[in-house]
């Protein structure tokens, strides 16, 4: 039987690709299982195969428990197989909480009956030292390109056999439109995650991820793969388009065209690969502005102006140019936003024209009403970039000036102007919706300009600015610094000090009164 046994272990190593320690143990597992039968169900036993001859014992073992410990709910004592340290020790003196206690008994036959019992947990063994080899060998892959060949197809799913017993699982949607595989076809995709379920690890694939189109251009470039060449961001629309943006530090390398290739021929792998896809290859800049126009090609950009806020970009492309940067139901826009994770608006350089004569004869208007100035003035102010009255009233000063036809009285007129606005605004649109109490306005070196701004952000009373301190009257209004702050806080809190001095007074005995004197009892 021990040249059976060994014979048994070499067959299912080489059969399900496992290593013969795990066949050992699962036999080792099943034995003891099979010897169970023969006493009583709860016992424990433990079977030792010799590795080099085939040879097997079998052990009745007991495991000295804690008394004192804890049960769980559905966990009951186990006289069968434990032990108190007391009855451990008349068996062993040695033997402490967590040792067993062994003693040979026979062992049973392998034979037929126990190679019956053997199988259920030879097949759990060997299906989880699989899963364990599939984990080990795919979870460092995700997000590489894997390649296999179609098993069977589903409503849902492809399934993809990839070698040694591991399969993966491309879902419908991770399928380019209109795609279609066959039993036996070869496929390469991308391992995007590795979900664990109760049969096992199932592997994840897709082929419209972004990433798979970076994969492939390793494969294509050896540049990309040797990190020569970046591909710093990825967009597609599997099966219609795609783009991606690539860089290099390498002067001596032009990045576009190692990626396309001799006569297109690195490009065209790809394209082949993902169903005819048309790949764009464009120039990264870390200048938004300039990587949008790159990956608004083939169209030619006009003009483009750039606002950080809402991170959108209004671009202005000729008449004739304008049906090919938006693309076939708006592609090449909407791939270029992608790549460079900014909103582009795309329009006429005509269109561009006119909202910007729109938006200048708005801030002319603007100048016109805040400042009460003339056309002229108000014209130029929005021509040399300004677009409202806090730039005109809080921009260094030496900008102003240095406008043409602009003198200092000049200047000088239109910073208080600016000023007088924007203090108005804050009277009428206050965030508290309240004007400033009479003891904060006549407050010593408060002016009327920060009293309205403290009751915009409900510092109301002289009371109320008694309670900030000075980092929190700095948040407000910086622009008075912090000596100043400390001073207008200091003086709103001057009762505070004369009315402790008068409660102190008021303790004190009276002059020429004696002082209350105590005795002891």
């Amino acid at each position: 039987m021990s040249k059976e046994i060994l014979t048994v272990v070499e067959l299912l190593s080489h059969e399900k690709g496992v290593s013969e320690g795990v066949i050992f143990e699962a036999l080792e597992s099943a034995l003891a299982t099979a010897t169970k039968k023969r006493y009583v169900e709860d016992a424990e036993f433990r079977v030792a195969i010799d590795r080099e001859t085939g040879d097997y014992e079998t052990f009745r073992r007991w495991l000295v428990i804690d008394p004192d410990r804890e049960l769980e709910e559905d966990e009951f004592p186990n006289p069968d197989a434990e032990l108190t340290p007391e009855e451990a020790e008349e068996k062993d003196p040695a033997l402490a909480i967590g040792d067993y206690f062994e003693i040979p008994v026979e062992s049973v036959e392998f034979g037929r009956i126990a190679a019956q019992a053997a199988r259920q947990v030879l097949t759990q063994k060997v299906r989880e030292a699989e899963r364990a080899q599939v984990l080990e060998k795919y979870l460092p892959r995700v997000g590489q390109l894997v390649s296999g060949s179609v098993k069977r197809t589903t409503r849902e799913a492809v399934i993809v056999d990839l070698g040694n017993n591991a399969e993966a699982m491309l879902m419908r949607t991770s399928l380019i439109p209109r795609e279609i595989f066959r039993v036996g076809d070869r496929m390469r995709a991308l391992l995007t995650e590795i979900r664990p379920e109760v049969r096992g690890p199932q592997l994840m694939l897709s082929r419209t991820d972004p990433e798979m189109l970076i994969e492939l251009f390793k494969v294509e470039v050896p540049e990309i793969a040797e990190n020569i060449i970046e591909i710093r961001a990825a967009a597609r629309n599997p099966g219609s388009r795609a783009k991606i943006a690539v860089y290099t530090n390498d002067g001596r390398i032009d990045p576009v065209g190692a990626c396309v290739g001799m006569r297109g021929s690195r490009v065209q792998a790809v394209c082949s690969e993902l169903d005819g896809e048309r790949v764009d290859i464009v120039l990264w800049d870390q200048d938004p502005a300039q990587l949008a126009i790159n990956a608004m090609q083939p169209a030619e950009v006009v003009s483009i102006v750039l606002d950080d806020d809402t991170r959108s970009m209004d671009i202005a492309v000729r008449e004739e140019n304008l049906a090919q940067a938006i693309g076939y139901k708006g592609e090449n826009v909407r791939l270029a936003g992608q790549l460079t994770g900014w909103e582009l608006n795309i329009m006429t350089d005509e269109e561009a024209a006119q909202r910007q004569e729109d938006e200048a004869l708005s801030y002319i208007r603007g100048f016109m009403e805040s400042l009460a100035v003339d056309e002229n003035v108000a014209a130029v102010l929005a021509e040399e970039g300004f677009t409202s009255i806090e730039e005109v009233a809080y921009v260094p000063i030496d900008e102003l000036r240095a406008i043409e036809g602009f003198d200092d009285e000049l200047v000088e007129e239109l910073r208080t102007r600016a000023k007088d606005a924007l203090l108005a605004q804050e009277m009428a649109q206050g965030e508290s919706g309240e004007e400033p109490a009479e003891d904060l306005l006549n407050l010593e070196g408060m002016d009327k300009e920060l009293a309205y701004k403290l009751a915009a952000n409900a510092i109301v009373t002289r009371e109320d600015l008694a309670e900030l301190a000075t980092p929190d009257l700095l948040e407000i209004e910086a622009e008075i610094g912090e000596e100043r702050a400390s001073a207008l806080i200091m003086t709103a809190r001057a009762p505070w000090f004369e009315d402790a001095e008068q409660e102190a007074g008021a303790l004190s005995p009276q002059e020429g009164e004696p002082a209350e004197t105590s005795t002891g009892s």
